[in-house]
């Protein structure tokens, strides 16, 4: 039987070679990869902005030159897609392993948003989708192991949580950890507003030009052109042509 050093010696070195994967393909890729993040990822300034969007090239799918502040980090690059004007602020965390990630054109991801796919389970529609002209506000995460897709023109405020994972719990015999989980995904279609805190759970669909308030935890599908608020969240108005033509500011507004 292998001594006790041996079992701690193996076991550390299966705890390296399984961070090494959560990171990068080969201990090769990660060399080459994290040589390059050092060199680049901490230059400030335009500076930093102008060698990443050419040195990152070489990691990641860009189309164009996309604008990344010092201290992003980038887990599993080659699984990261960045099309044309898309900005990642400072503190930005991607961690595509292994189903990807892809951010549309002219999207920004402010700073310390995080998104996350994290698939080790090899679930079948794990990944992160956003559109173009989206704005993932500041503290966002975006968890993606049963799939997320957001649309165009979507605004999340800080502190928002789209959560496409769930665990189950339903034995009481059973600690949570052992009963699996679910990934149904998250659809959020275009022109969406979301407000700060809000959390969006496990197999929910958000229709198009919904507004969720601040705070709100969604469980269940908003309808098109909706507001809801509330824990959990509920329909509190509907948006419509005359809601629009109520609120138009007179002149006296401006004074």
């Amino acid at each position: 039987m292998p001594r006790t050093g041996e079992r701690s010696s193996r076991a550390g070195w299966r705890r390296i070679r399984y961070y090494v994967r959560g990171h990068s393909t080969s201990w090769g890729r990660y060399l080459v990869e994290q040589s390059l993040f050092l060199g680049f990822r901490w230059i400030p300034g335009i500076v930093g902005i102008g060698l990443r969007a050419l040195v990152y090239r070489l990691l990641m799918h860009c189309d164009g030159f996309p604008a990344i502040e010092n201290g992003v980090r980038l887990a599993q690059p080659h699984l990261i897609t960045l099309h044309r004007g898309v900005y990642l602020d400072c503190g930005v965390y991607l961690h595509a392993c292994p189903a990807g990630i892809e951010i549309g054109e002219n999207t920004c991801l402010m700073h310390h948003a995080e998104l996350h796919v994290y698939n080790f389970r090899r679930l079948p529609r794990a990944g992160i989708r956003i559109g173009c002209d989206s704005l993932i506000g500041e503290f966002n995460v975006i968890r993606g192991q049963g799939g997320v897709s957001i649309g165009d023109r979507v605004y999340t405020a800080p502190l928002v949580q789209i959560l496409a994972v769930n665990h189950i719990y339903d034995d009481p015999s059973r600690p949570f950890i052992e009963q699996g989980i679910t990934a149904q995904g998250i659809l959020i279609e275009d022109d969406v507003w979301i407000g700060a805190g809000a959390i969006i759970t496990d197999g929910v669909h958000v229709g198009r030009g919904a507004v969720i308030g601040a705070g709100a935890v969604v469980t269940h599908d908003v309808p098109a052109h909706t507001v809801v608020a509330g824990v959990p969240a509920k329909v509190v108005k509907e948006i419509t042509p005359e809601s629009a033509e109520s609120r138009q500011p007179s002149s006296e507004d401006y004074f």
